[in-house]
Parts: C-alpha cells; sequence; structure tokens
C-alpha cells in the first residue's frame, strides 16, 4: 500500500512539475544562426579518452527545428516530463547515454539504478567534463540543475540522496537524452 501511495504521490508531483516548468526560460543564445563559442573537454566513449569539441550555441528557431516539442520544452525550456513516462526510465539495457540535442555522451548504463522516483537515475555521469551544474531555486526549492557541458541543455537534477560510492542521484529526463545499445 505504501508503494501504491508513494507512486501515486509522485505522478502527482511530477504533472506539477510539468505543468509549471514551463513558464521558466532557459539562457538560449538569442542568435540568428547557429554559432561556435569555444572549445570544452569531453570525455568520448567511442574514443576511450578525452576530445576538444566546439561548444554549440542556436537560436530557438533552430532548436525547435530539430527537436519534438517535448525535447525543446525540457531541454531549452528546463521542463520536466511526467514520471513513469520516458522512454528510458525503465530500460535496462547495456550502453551510452546521449545528450538530444548534440550528441554529447552523458551516462553509461552501468551507473544507472532504480531510484524508484519514475525518471532514469545515475549515480556519475560518464565523466565530470562532460555536464555542468547551477543552481536552480525555481518552484520554492533549492535544487541543483544539471546541464549538457556541450550545449547547455537542461537534463534534470543532481539530489544528494543517491547510493555509494557517490551518494548522488542524477534524476534525468527521458525526452534530454537518447540511448545508443553498446553492439
Amino acid at each position: 500500500m505504501k508503494s501504491i501511495a508513494r507512486l501515486l504521490f509522485l505522478f502527482l508531483i511530477s504533472t506539477v512539475i510539468a505543468c509549471t516548468s514551463g513558464t521558466t526560460k532557459s539562457p538560449d543564445a538569442a542568435s540568428s544562426g547557429s554559432t561556435i563559442s569555444g572549445k570544452v573537454k569531453l570525455y568520448s566513449a567511442a574514443t576511450k579518452g578525452f576530445i576538444m569539441s566546439d561548444k554549440i550555441v542556436k537560436s530557438p528557431e533552430e532548436w525547435r527545428k530539430q527537436l519534438t516539442p517535448e525535447q525543446y520544452h525540457v531541454t531549452r525550456e528546463q521542463g520536466t516530463e511526467q514520471a513513469f513516462t520516458g522512454a528510458t526510465w525503465n530500460n535496462h539495457e547495456n550502453g551510452t547515454y546521449l545528450c538530444v540535442c548534440c550528441g554529447n555522451d552523458l551516462y553509461r548504463s552501468e551507473h544507472k539504478y532504480e531510484s524508484g522516483t519514475g525518471w532514469p537515475s545515475f549515480w556519475q555521469p560518464i565523466a565530470p567534463e562532460n555536464i555542468s551544474t547551477r543552481a536552480d531555486n525555481s518552484l520554492f526549492s533549492k535544487r541543483t540543475e544539471v546541464i549538457c557541458s556541450r550545449c547547455d541543455a537542461h537534463l534534470g537534477h543532481v539530489f544528494e540522496d543517491g547510493p555509494k560510492p557517490t551518494g548522488l542521484r542524477y534524476c534525468m529526463n527521458s525526452a534530454a537524452m537518447k540511448f545508443v545499445k553498446s553492439p
């Protein structure tokens, strides 16, 4: 009975968040076209090492052409998908999770765990360089937002209630990532 009540509570909270989070706008660059703004050091799963990559900045119109409406809302407007509805919240296959906007490697399946929240959760990123964090004081709470280091896409939030060894829970939106299965 407690688990049903918890699932219902999480569903209701995620619905409230999804309905209210669209009012916060992201700091998208208002450029007239794609621009590259500096370099960023990233870990590449394909090369199994670090690479230097261009930072990606696009106009809202360019992002809208590239992304689905839900992907745009989540990644560019700091939205949140409803719990237990995303494509990868219950994925148990081996592979890598990439940024849906720019293809940056974000998380590995071996770092994913069942948090019971209805969102894909990881105890660490593929490399600290591939993500960034910033304060998020929206919705009358203090949280830490997780963004893609390459394109500044909103991915989700990180909390300090995760498993060992890090004690962190990177609670991500499925709509912000695409999953590439390992061969």
